[in-house]
């Protein structure tokens, strides 16, 4: 099977105490798609401007990513601007501009459906619900999403729930969503909206999976020094779905060892800035750290 990932491609201007990179290769669909490809044939699904760089398509073509379905509009790619606090664990957004994502409705070619799993990273709900029915996916459909649109589209997250496999969101909008303080209350409620599956993520404090009957915690892949921590959400679950797309089973352990790919994933993306830093990794780091996190979690 193949992975299909359709979201955000943008240019992001970071700003941290120490440093600050601009226009830098950015978005939902990016991060998760790079991170996916070292697992599982992966195809990209988003839009991008004129403007946007060939040095980042050539990013994407190194790592064997399909880009058939990467819209080149007239006009500006989307844009995001933030700056860190101190402890890089808040973004505050200084601009944001839409540009040709505004309005976007996507031109799938037919080769990228087929016989593959779905990820909807994070956009909005309208969005993720077309691609879905245009996909069409013959095996799991996961989706991230956001507090944005816990508020802005509620009534479209919770429509589309209902065809999730599995639902990505992190703690605070977990409780945000549900009402509930308690993850695992909050869990059995997104679980009553539809979603098979749910995978709350906790950022450095690792991630919780809940699957009915089932529960697994896993943490996260300790890090030396994160510089940042733009789209660590995005990579861990563009890893993780890939992972469990370059199985032909998927069983309980399959999923255990999906999360933890994930986590490592995230690992590399925030030591360094832009997506683009995904790719500078191999195979044998992957597999240093897989193995460094099995003696880590070993008792």
């Amino acid at each position: 099977m193949k992975l299909v990932v359709a979201g955000s491609a943008a240019l992001d201007t970071i700003r941290t105490p120490r440093e600050v990179h601009e226009d830098t290769l950015g978005g939902s669909s990016v991060y998760a798609s790079l991170s996916a490809s070292f697992f599982s044939r992966v195809a990209l699904i988003s839009v991008v401007g004129e403007d946007f760089p060939r040095k980042y398509l050539k990013v994407l073509r190194k790592r064997n990513i399909d880009i058939s379905g990467l819209n080149m509009l007239p006009g500006r790619t989307f844009r995001w601007e933030a700056a860190y606090d101190g402890n890089l664990e808040h973004a505050r957004t200084i601009r944001t501009e839409i540009n040709v994502f505004d309005g976007f409705t996507p031109s799938i070619p037919y080769t990228v459906g087929g016989n593959s799993n779905l990820l909807l990273a994070n956009i909005d709900p309208g969005l993720q619900n077309y691609i879905l029915k245009k996909i069409k996916p013959s095996g799991l459909v996961a989706c991230d999403t956001m507090n944005l649109w816990i508020e802005r589209d509620l009534k479209g997250l919770l429509k589309l729930l209902k065809k999730i496999d599995i639902f990505l969101i992190n703690d605070a909008e977990a409780r945000q969503l549900s009402g509930e303080k308690n993850l695992m209350d909050a869990a059995r409620y997104i679980s009553s909206k539809g979603a098979g599956m749910t995978v709350i993520k906790k950022g450095e404090h690792g991630v919780l999976f809940f699957n009915k009957g089932l529960c697994f915690t896993s943490p996260a892949y300790l890090v030396g020094k994160v510089k940042d921590p733009t789209g660590a959400g995005d990579t861990f679950a563009g890893g993780m779905m890939g992972y469990i797309t370059g199985k032909k089973k998927i069983d309980t352990g399959v999923l255990r060892r999906a999360l933890v790919h994930g986590s490592i994933m995230a690992s590399f993306a925030v030591e360094r800035f832009s997506a683009d830093s995904l790719a500078r990794i191999g195979p044998e780091d992957i597999r240093g750290r897989y193995k460094e996190f099995r003696e880590l979690t070993r008792f």
